[in-house]
């Protein structure tokens, strides 16, 4: 089990673990958060919400500079990397923004699939799916290198759409309230181990890491943490992680109240 001593990451999905799934609330996990930064232990959010959403989520959490991971994995930001802003690194997994949309434009004209991206819509229908204010539906259009969207279509159309993303190097994922379209390869998991061979390559320490998430796009990051907890969620795909993974841990209480019960049960020294 991991001490607040440790060099340790801990790695979290937002919506439904760290953020209520209704009311985007982080305050009940702010003792947690607190602790966790008295103790200089990074707290990386890893999301399929944007670089511009997280920033502005991170300066009201006290995570300024801290590292994130957007797009569930399709981009990247290191940080600081503790007292060296020099060395902070921002990287795009696979293709941006821009070649996402063409391909799915250029898909749904050709092949006639029926959906919804945000690149379609104005911030007052983004806002109307996720409850979000206009100024944050904003922040969650500035997309770098994934586009979220909303199936429209069969569940045979999905098997052929997925195919033809397939043949485009990419790939799609179910989160907790969209669909979300991106690079093949490119995923929480990913990032994950790219992020914490950062880490263990900076300073040389054995550094550990401690995922929390509730959803099916957070599976894959689970599994490449040391410590996986499972976070009581509303999605109908349940989060299995298979039998390699060694220390899971499956919350009673959902959102950021199940988020502070997965850290109690895990980092046992608590003070």
């Amino acid at each position: 089990m991991p001490s607040l001593k440790d060099p340790l990451l801990v790695v979290t999905d937002l919506d439904g673990s760290l953020l209520d799934h209704h009311t985007y609330s982080w305050q009940p996990a702010e003792g947690w958060l607190e602790k966790l930064k008295s103790h200089h232990i990074p707290v990386v959010i890893c999301s399929s919400k944007t670089s511009a959403e997280i920033m502005a989520l991170q300066t009201g959490m006290g995570l300024k500079d801290a590292p994130f991971i957007a797009e569930n994995g399709a981009m990247l930001h290191a940080g600081a990397l503790g007292q060296h802003p020099d060395q902070s690194v921002t990287k795009i997994l696979g293709q941006d923004y821009a070649a996402v949309r063409e391909v799915l434009e250029t898909l749904r004209r050709l092949q006639g699939f029926k959906f919804f991206g945000f690149g379609d819509v104005d911030e007052k229908l983004i806002g109307e799916w996720t409850g979000l204010s206009p100024h944050d539906a904003l922040l969650a259009q500035q997309r770098q290198a994934s586009e979220a969207l909303i199936w429209r279509d069969s569940d045979e159309r999905m098997a052929e759409f997925v195919q033809a993303l397939a043949a485009q190097d990419l790939t799609l994922i179910q989160g907790g309230r969209f669909y979300h379209v991106l690079s093949k390869g490119s995923n929480k998991g990913a990032a994950v181990r790219w992020l914490l061979d950062l880490y263990r390559g900076h300073d040389g320490r054995p550094w550990q890491s401690l995922g929390l998430g509730d959803g099916p796009n957070d599976i894959s990051m689970l599994r490449a943490v040391d410590y996986a907890v499972i976070i009581r969620g509303y999605s109908k795909t349940p989060v299995e992680l298979g039998p390699l993974q060694r220390s899971v841990y499956r919350t009673v209480a959902y959102g950021p109240e199940g988020w502070c019960e997965g850290l109690d049960h895990f980092i046992t020294s608590a003070d």
